[in-house]
């Protein structure tokens, strides 16, 4: 009863603060996505965890600090992934077979709010932090044999936060995490259960922290958590074996840890960095157990912990227009030997370039682009079996060349109170 009154609230919240996402395209490492603040995107997301946004209380919390009276910003972002899958069989192994593009576009939103009451800033964000959506065609043999079908992941986080300025360059934050989660997964090969599908979902909780510094005039460095949050996922498995059968299985999502710098460098230019690190390893093989636990098999993920690495900068050309470019590197929690046609996520490269524009005195629009590339992405036959099927090494290898193409849409509305920026004098002042 308290799980459907939660997530009652929060698909609420959603509709609320932005568009209704059907599925999303995981555009971080693993299934995370990182699209959560249009003048982030700009940037590369290069010191994001130090402010320049409302929506940097996604990293870190303390960054509501430079909040002043009523704050509020929407983000609208739209993921468009080129995917081109080719497999090989093992009795033609020089003859490629064209999958098409797996992956599927998706817009995502974001929404902040937050207001300031003395030295406290309390803030609520809705958020999805976790997405994928891919599709393998109905008539691909990849589909038939179970290597690779439908894959779906879906979440949805509302994050109350608060945020305490302790002294002048001293800020600290927290946030609680309510986050629904919902996995579909078809075309499975389970071995003596046959080529079987399971979804279900389930509410979990977690926290974020954070810490803001402000060591000296026209400098601010930003360390952001995320903890991880467990999903006792209740759902149902599809199998030509066992019909329609009551499945259950636990999925612990990776802590992230957040760090930013944003410094000065004259009155209308700054430059960020940035560094983040997710726990991926913390995933595993989560164990699916089936009709009680009567059956149990595992979903053998087996990721690395996951970093990236961002370098940007803000120019303020004008009172009214601010122009921002970044560039970012991702080594992926997916290693090649565990790298299958469901999610072909390899190391990428960010590129990208944005600019906010301040309408008026209380609003700003903001416009952030990204273009990804990942390099030379293969995928062996064991690694593409799963290890779920009655031999070690299936009958496809492959390869995958990805390119995405991410634009973001967003605007910032300050209503009541002084104008409050931080290093560059323009952090939250639309």
């Amino acid at each position: 009863m308290i799980n459907r009154s939660i997530k009652t609230v929060l698909c609420a919240a959603a509709s609320l603060g932005a568009l209704a996402v059907a599925s999303m395209p995981a555009e971080a490492g693993g299934f995370a996505l990182r699209e959560q603040s249009t003048v982030g995107q700009g940037m590369s997301f290069a010191g994001v965890a130090a402010g320049g946004a409302l929506s940097s209380m996604f990293w870190n919390p303390a960054t509501l600090g430079a909040v002043q009276g009523i704050q509020s910003e929407q983000n609208f972002t739209l993921i468009v992934p080129i995917t081109e899958v080719t497999a090989y069989s093992v009795l033609a192994p020089t003859t490629p077979i064209d999958q098409g593009d797996i992956g599927l576009d998706a817009l995502v939103p974001s929404g902040y709010n937050a207001i300031r009451w003395g030295d406290f800033v309390f803030g609520l964000s809705t958020n999805g932090p976790f997405g994928l959506a891919t599709k393998m065609p109905m008539t691909s043999p990849l589909r038939t044999l179970g290597i690779a079908g439908t894959s779906e992941v879906f979440s949805l986080n509302a994050t109350p936060t608060v945020s305490y300025d302790v002294t002048d360059w001293l800020t600290i934050g927290a946030g609680l995490q309510i986050q629904y989660f919902d996995v579909r997964y078809t075309a499975a090969n389970l071995g003596a259960l046959g080529v079987s599908s399971l979804a279900g979902d389930d509410i979990g909780f977690g926290f974020t922290l954070g810490v803001l510094l402000r060591p000296m005039d026209g400098t601010e460095i930003g360390v952001g958590f995320r903890s991880s949050v467990r999903h006792d996922i209740d759902g149902r498995l599809l199998s030509p074996v066992l019909g329609n059968a009551p499945a259950s299985l636990t999925l612990e999502t990776p802590e992230v840890v957040t760090v930013g710098i944003r410094q000065r460098v004259t009155d209308t230019f700054t430059i960020a960095a940035g560094l983040e690190w997710a726990n991926w390893s913390r995933l595993g093989s989560p164990n699916v157990a089936v009709n009680g636990g009567a059956i149990n098999f595992q979903l053998p993920f087996e990721y690395e912990d996951s970093w990236f690495f961002s370098l940007g900068g803000e120019y303020a050309y004008s009172e009214a227009l601010t122009l921002r470019a970044g560039v970012g590197y991702e080594l992926s929690p997916i290693s090649d030997d565990v790298r299958t046609f469901r999610l072909p996520d390899d190391d990428r490269l960010w590129l990208s370039a944005g600019a906010s524009y301040r309408a008026t005195d209380a609003i700003t629009v903001d416009l952030g682009y990204s273009f990804l590339t990942t390099f030379d992405t293969e995928i062996s036959r064991s690694a593409a079996f799963g290890g779920t099927g009655p031999t070690p090494n299936g009958p496809f290898s492959g390869e995958a060349d990805a390119n995405v193409h991410i634009l973001s849409l967003g605007v910032r509305i300050a209503l009541g109170g002084p104008d409050h920026g931080g290093a560059d004098g323009n952090v939250y002042k639309p």
